[in-house]
């Protein structure tokens, strides 16, 4: 019996070639997009599940109450690590990291820049990451230890064995290997090529080895390891009021623990409360993937059921020689499957062919794992998914033709299933309105966002990492590179004008008590408004012709529009518990996220505190050399060193690659969402056009027109199309308000012409096809479908 419903179902394959075509072109596409799709919404769910601890890993956060709302963030004060270890039994261990950073790595004549960590001696018996030489309990021990990727061992030492080997780090500290790790996953959220041990870190860095018994420096990243994840309530209850027990402040500061599986995909808080993060992503893409699949389907219920009048006699004949409706419809379900196993082989080809492309567009190494159990099981569900919801109704349906009419030829077969094909044909162009809707408005807003006014030039600037030799030559430095020609302008700060690294209170005249604001911190030396181009709007800049400039402070617009103060320069703002002078006001500099709005800032003169050199280049048509001629004063005084550097645009566009990826992952399945429903649509008007032949040819022997023919056939799906429209549009509105834009505090209000802009695309491109089946149709002689009549 199988090999006889096999049988059958080739022959109707063959028989129906092009219908055929359609059907297993339009569902390999749809499967090739969901698994394109869910190859990345899995890469995404399984970041950190490679740790066998990973249910009882916590990384400690602050929410903290001041100015009328509760501010999450992940730095905590040094002492706490020791400290919430003996705050509950059910605490098996903490660690502590840095934020991580590019660190120079040398061995003989080899010089590499690459990302490292200052961990704490726990951390990789926490954080399990595969040693493949070394012991976990004590590879970060001894301060003159380091443990480097296996990777990074080959570029540093080749095939020799790293173990013991000797790498000196930003040019000061000798450091033996005594661990060698297995390359770090991508799908994790920790990333590094090294790890340095914390012990150097306090032994080496001043500011740490103060900040062990300063509970109100919050810079550092704390983790935490539980016996069990069910006392994590328990813990969170002892340890929430230790800041305050430890450091009693005029602010409420509470600790709470947030695990390691929702690192990536929850990392938003508003108010004191989880609030999404990329899982926004991962359901919004699952959305798609499954739209894309259902419109796959449809096709094939819309083909299968206007086809019904082919196979009615074929049903009648069957039963009447005694097969019984469920024979009928296991037959029917097994075509159905059958055409989704060969769409799905398809799809795997199509896949693999284009994933390399895909990468790079995601930015990832996304693989298909056909060792992984994981993977067949998916694969036998998404085929019997798309089997059974694309075949079921054309199945029942069928299957339920009485012989003895069909027979007598006194059945209209695919008359009744015409209301559920419009039904579906105007589900399948409603998604893809709604695909369409969505790809322009993430557009809008991503152009909203990028015109957007920065308050500095970023033309030629860049800006250069921070090291111990340019600290010591800087005068020197700034003045050769202002001799060279090609330079117009040089600065340092604690952090580039692309990013933010301090965070701290202001006080001012008239500020009410309970109030407490976060202000972006700056520290500067000498032309800092100079070299980022930012406009002095009152006051002066910091200059060496003021020696009081050291007690000197700056602030933007919107700390003005916050203080409110009248006669601002010359006022005193407290600051550290120091009065300090406003000197002057700057423009709004957009230096944290784009989608936000700029916040209160201040600028203080204090050059040792630095992170970043910035120099501003003269306009020029070789750049190429301009760069060399700075590169070359860098190399004299910090020879040690490569010359790296960043443009600061190149920086600030990387703001973007979130939505920038979403943008064109949402314009791709969205064009082959609607070449899949143009697909469907091109099978059925041929149907429809070959099954009113004869009253073409009637309409056309009375007179009628070509144009009138062609009206007469688009006609229908044309109210299709307006109807998905009027149906999708408020859909669209309230899904991109509430789901996408609702993410951005700077964002764009939904104009009104994308609507109609939209639906007119849509009509336009299902008259396209419509009409070239219309118009063949209109053409043809009236003699040939009238001859049998």
């Amino acid at each position: 019996m199988l090999k006889n419903y096999l049988l059958v179902t080739i022959r109707s394959l063959r028989k129906n070639g092009t219908y055929s075509f359609i059907n297993i072109s339009g569902l390999a596409i749809g499967i090739t997009c969901s698994l394109l799709i869910l190859l990345w919404v899995f890469d995404e769910i399984s970041f950190d599940k490679f740790h066998p601890k990973a249910d009882r890993l916590y990384q400690v956060w602050i929410n903290a109450t001041f100015d009328g709302k509760i501010n999450s963030w992940t730095s905590l004060p040094l002492p706490s690590y020791e400290a919430l270890k003996t705050e509950n039994s059910n605490i098996k261990s903490t660690a502590v990291t840095d934020w991580g950073g590019d660190h120079l790595f040398t061995v003989g004549e080899k010089r590499i820049t690459k990302r490292a960590f200052y961990a704490s001696e726990e951390f990789l018996e926490m954080f399990q990451f595969p040693l493949l030489k070394g012991d976990a309990a004590s590879v970060l021990d001894d301060p003159t230890s380091i443990v480097i990727t296996e990777s990074m061992g080959k570029a540093l030492f080749g095939d020799a064995d790293p173990i013991d080997q000797i790498i000196r780090v930003d040019n000061k500290s000798d450091l033996k290997v005594t661990g060698v790790l297995k390359d770090v996953p991508k799908n994790s959220s920790f990333q590094f090529d090294g790890l340095l041990t914390w012990k150097l870190n306090e032994q080496t860095q001043d500011w740490v080895k103060r900040s062990k018994t300063n509970w109100g420096n919050n810079s550092f990243q704390i983790f935490m390891e539980l016996n069990t994840p069910s006392n994590k309530a328990l813990v969170e209850r002892s340890i929430r009021y230790l800041l305050v027990r430890k450091d009693p402040s005029d602010y409420k500061r509470e600790l709470f623990l947030h695990p390691m599986l929702q690192w990536r995909l929850h990392s938003n808080f508003e108010n004191g409360k989880e609030a999404g993060g990329r899982i926004d992503f991962v359901k919004m893409f699952t959305m798609i993937a499954i739209f894309i699949l259902v419109i796959a389907c449809i096709n094939f219920m819309n083909l299968s059921t206007a086809r019904s009048e082919r196979r009615a006699r074929e049903v009648g004949i069957r039963k009447s020689v005694g097969s019984r409706r469920h024979e009928l419809i296991l037959q029917f379900m097994g075509e159905s499957l059958f055409i989704s196993t060969l769409a799905f082989g398809i799809a795997l080809l199509m896949t693999e062919l284009l994933l390399p492309v895909y990468n790079n567009l995601v930015d990832k190494k996304l693989f298909i794992n056909y060792l992984s159990p994981e993977f067949w099981v998916f694969t036998v569900g998404l085929v019997f998914f798309t089997g059974i919801v694309s075949g079921s109704y054309p199945a029942f349906y069928l299957s339920s033709f009485q012989p003895v009419k069909v027979l007598k030829g006194k059945v209209q077969v695919g008359k009744n299933a015409s209301t559920p094909r419009k039904v579906l044909v105007t589900l399948q162009f409603g998604f893809s309105i709604l695909l369409i809707i969505g790809t322009i408005v993430i557009y809008q807003q991503i152009q909203h966002v990028k015109e957007r006014s920065l308050g500095y030039d970023q033309e030629n600037l860049i800006a250069v990492d921070y090291t111990a030799e340019i600290g010591k030559n800087f005068r020197s430095i700034k003045l050769e590179l202002l001799q060279t020609g090609v330079v117009k302008a040089v600065t340092k700060s604690n952090s580039p004008i692309t990013d933010i690294w301090s965070n701290n209170f202001l006080g001012w005249p008239g500020k009410p008590e309970t109030q407490k604001v976060i202000f972006t911190t700056i520290a500067t030396e000498y032309d800092y408004t100079k070299t980022m181009g930012i406009k002095v709007l009152e006051g002066r800049d910091f200059s060496e012709d003021f020696k009081s400039d050291t007690l000197g402070i700056m602030v933007n617009k919107a700390a003005m529009d916050l203080m409110q103060l009248k006669n601002p320069i010359g006022e005193k703002l407290d600051l550290w518990g120091r009065k300090r002078e406003l000197i002057g006001i700057v423009d709004n500099v957009l230096m944290g996220s784009p989608f936000q709005p700029v916040k209160p800032m201040f600028i203080v003169l204090d050059p040792d505190w630095t992170g970043a050199v910035t120099i501003r280049l003269e306009k020029t048509k070789d750049l190429t050399a301009s760069l060399k001629k700075v590169g070359d004063v860098f190399r004299k005084y910090s020879p040690a060193y490569p010359f790296e550097y960043e443009f600061a645009d190149v920086e600030f566009a990387k703001k973007f690659s979130d939505i920038n990826m979403t943008s064109r992952l949402a314009s791709l399945f969205a064009v082959l969402a609607i070449i899949i429903t143009g697909l469907g649509l091109f099978g059925l008007a041929a149907f429809t056009a070959e099954q009113r032949t004869k009253e073409i040819g009637i309409r056309k022997v009375m007179g009628a027109s070509v144009p009138s023919l062609v009206g007469l056939i688009s006609k229908d799906f044309s109210v299709l199309v307006i109807i998905a429209f009027i149906l999708s549009s408020p859909i669209a509105w309230w899904l991109l308000n509430h789901f996408v834009l609702e993410q951005y505090k700077y964002r764009i209000e939904i104009a009104w012409w994308i609507f109609p802009i939209t639906g007119l695309i849509a009509l336009l491109f299902a008259l396209a096809i419509v009409s070239t089946q219309a118009l063949r149709a209109a053409h043809a002689n009236p003699a040939t479908s009238l001859r049998n009549d």
